[in-house]
């Protein structure tokens, strides 16, 4: 019995040690974390939160075009939405642009290999001449493509003619303009998905290149074996961020089109352009439509929130995490 009542004390006293109270916090301490958060939960209560609902009930309103009172108009909005050709037509464009846009973060992926090669001399100066155009501001960015891309003047043009070829007006043809669009936005944002994916691939243990190479396994073999795969969770990441900000694309469309609405709309290849983001603005700032410029946005938010979830969704097949 004594032995027992040793091992049932030894028992308890084990159960305890690994399994440690919990401690009670104090309201002191309660409130000064309260206190901590509350300048990011404020700012995300005023800047974020307070607008989508504002947004929300506005979308079930209608502005004349001079302003005044809103009109309850109930699902009027979503109603009209449903059969308005020209948010369909800006819905399509704006998932082509998306769907496109995505082809360049394997082309990110190329680059961030490459500057990661051991030995390479000057990777701080390609870092920065990559990453220019993500602090340049996008209207400069659209403005100097403008340029790049016109019909009659543009340099891209006098380079292809220099070996024979007449190239076309790129943002007035309605069959380049959306791939020309595709271009500026992604050589914008090579910059910033370079730098994720070179802080990703300097994570990766180097034994793992050590080993393969052991094994025989060339540079072209360990990239595809081990840099892609190990890769994964970060070009998840990098997806994620590119059809958000693609979803969202106006300015591009804005200065590249033409600016203003009447020079934008009078291009022949604004049609194949326009984005939701674009119409968006349209209806609710230059036709003083709130209410449906509002339902617009929120169908974008909903737009995002389910792609989003999808492709949270998906990664569990082709994410690896190590």
């Amino acid at each position: 019995m004594a032995i027992d009542s040793i091992v049932e004390t030894a028992g308890v006293a084990e159960h305890s040690l690994a399994t440690p109270r919990r401690r009670r916090v104090h309201w002191g301490e309660a409130l000064w974390g309260y206190a901590l958060i509350a300048p990011t939960g404020l700012g995300l209560l005023v800047f974020y939160l307070w607008p989508v609902l504002q947004t929300g009930y506005l979308s079930f309103t209608h502005s004349g075009p001079f302003g005044g009172a809103a009109e309850w108009t109930g699902l009027a909005n979503y109603r009209e939405l449903l059969h308005d050709p020209e948010v369909g037509r800006a819905l399509r464009n704006t998932v082509a642009y998306t769907v496109l846009g995505l082809l360049g973060v394997p082309v990110a992926v190329f680059f961030a290999a490459l500057l990661s090669r051991p030995g390479l001399r000057g990777v701080a100066v390609y870092r920065t001449l990559y990453f220019l155009p993500v602090v340049t501001t996008p209207v400069a960015v659209a403005m100097i493509w403008r340029w790049l891309y016109n019909g009659d003047f543009g340099i891209i043009n006098y380079l292809l003619s220099l070996v024979g070829i007449h190239g076309p007006h790129w943002i007035a043809d309605p069959r380049t303009a959306l791939y020309a669009m595709v271009v500026v936005g992604a050589w914008m944002g090579l910059g910033y998905n370079l730098v994720i994916f070179v802080a990703g691939i300097q994570a990766i243990p180097r034994h793992y290149y050590e080993a393969a190479a052991l094994d025989g396994a060339g540079p072209i073999q360990q990239f595809f074996r081990i840099t892609v795969p190990l890769l994964s969770p970060t070009a998840f990441f990098v997806s994620v961020v590119s059809v958000i900000g693609s979803l969202q694309l106006f300015d591009l469309v804005y200065v590249l089109m033409g600016g203003s609405d009447q020079s934008s709309r009078t291009n022949p290849a604004f049609p194949n352009t326009e984005t939701i983001v674009y119409l968006f603005y349209a209806k609710a700032f230059q036709t003083n439509d709130k209410g449906y410029g509002a339902a617009i946005a929120m169908l974008l938010l909903v737009i995002i929130v389910v792609l989003t979830a999808v492709q949270f969704r998906l990664q569990r097949r082709w994410v690896t995490y190590a």
